[in-house]
């Protein structure tokens, strides 16, 4: 009996092992790691977005005077929120941190480094490199266009590319998740297929903001986390050199997440789109580039067959108490707010979002954006 115990569990066994090396390397990389983190970095390889010469943050002298309020405290702990800065008028108003995080630790971006690559074409524009009615092809010869419908660099921005990609993040098979854990993205999504008419229907996709990646390389001549250093890191006096994780050592940034950075440092990219690309007295990104990357592609319908008034170039839109607010946002909770009228910017990260939306806005993100304008107002 306990002979036939044994033969069974070492054929599971043997079986078992034969299957887990016959998955794909990146199917192999989810299992183990099993779901993404903040500090993901660490388990890729990574180009350094380096920082120039930088220019501190002003604080104001009243920063932190006035604490989180019990209601949202609840709810920050829920969402395991690591930090949570708000910027009034250029100034630090409030800046707390959690779970060992500081004012130099590094998180993964996730998603709100498609609005950085959204700024990165805006550059290109001012110099001519690129043109928002360009068809892709122009830069990416091999993607397939639909016949007599070519993709523009201005459908890649309001995701309207008509791509077939599957943003699902919980399939272990889904291209999503191939393009997280994989190492050739850029043929992964050079050999996507059209299979709607492009600048119709707005979609999120990745494939999208990772295909204008491709564009901002072979445009300007250099690799994606070198452009954004020249083009915005520096300008904007980062504290500290971010980190673009790869798909393969010496490979290329999976730009559509994964920009790594610092709260503070996150912030500049809220300031510098708050004043219309303007930062420290430097035109940094056209201010009519910004206008429109920050204004709603209604031209669009969405997958209900509504008006797209929630999405521009790359950056989400809402209103929420009469407040217009731009913001760039991630998975797990990563978010820059932008709130011009009030002239403040609130960044949050941390480990967790919620699952509930309101006309496509994470519910949590109402408790960030509440206590952030409570903050900055003058008691």
């Amino acid at each position: 009996m306990r002979s036939n115990i044994f033969r069974i569990s070492a054929g599971l066994a043997i079986i078992i092992l034969i299957t887990w090396f016959l998955l794909p390397k990146y199917m192999q990389k989810a299992l183990i790691y099993q779901k993404p983190g903040i500090r993901d970095l660490e388990i890729f390889e990574n180009r350094m977005v380096k920082a120039g010469k930088p220019m501190a943050w002003p604080v104001d002298s009243l920063c932190n005077a006035e604490p989180i309020s019990d209601s949202a405290s609840a709810e920050f702990k829920k969402y395991e929120t690591v930090a949570y800065l708000v910027v009034k008028g250029g100034r630090i108003v409030h800046e707390e941190y959690w779970d060992g995080w500081n004012d130099s630790t590094v998180s993964n971006s996730f998603s709100m480094a498609k609005s950085i690559v959204s700024l990165l074409i805006g550059c290109l524009i001012e110099e001519k490199k690129v043109a928002l009615d360009d068809p892709v092809r122009k830069y990416i010869p091999e993607l397939l266009d639909m016949k007599d419908h070519p993709v523009l660099i201005r459908h890649l921005l309001t995701m309207s590319s008509g791509l077939n990609w599957d943003e699902s993040y919980s399939s272990l098979t889904s291209v999503t998740t191939e393009a997280y854990y994989g190492n050739d993205i850029q043929g992964l999504v050079t050999s996507l297929n059209p299979t709607e008419v492009p600048g119709k229907i707005h979609r999120y996709k990745s494939c999208d903001t990772q295909l204008l990646g491709i564009i901002v390389e072979r445009a300007s001549g250099m690799k994606v986390a070198d452009y954004a250093s020249l083009r915005l890191w520096q300008p904007l006096g980062a504290e500290f050199s971010a980190y673009w994780s790869l798909d393969s050592k010496d490979g290329n940034e999976k730009v559509y997440c994964c920009f790594n950075a610092t709260a503070r440092d996150f912030a500049r990219i809220g300031q510098m789109v708050l004043d219309s690309g303007m930062f420290n007295g430097r035109q940094v990104v056209p201010k009519d580039y910004i206008s429109e990357a920050t204004s709603p592609a209604t031209c669009l319908k969405d997958d209900e067959g509504k008006p797209c008034d929630y999405y521009g170039y790359q950056f989400w839109l809402t209103t929420y108490k009469g407040q217009r607010v731009i913001f760039a946002r991630g998975i797990l909770g990563q978010y820059i707010f932008i709130i011009p009228a009030l002239n403040t910017v609130i960044v949050r990260l941390g480990h967790k979002r919620s699952d509930e939306y309101t006309h496509h806005t994470p519910m949590d993100a109402f408790t960030y954006i509440d206590e952030g304008i409570r903050l900055a107002t003058p008691k």
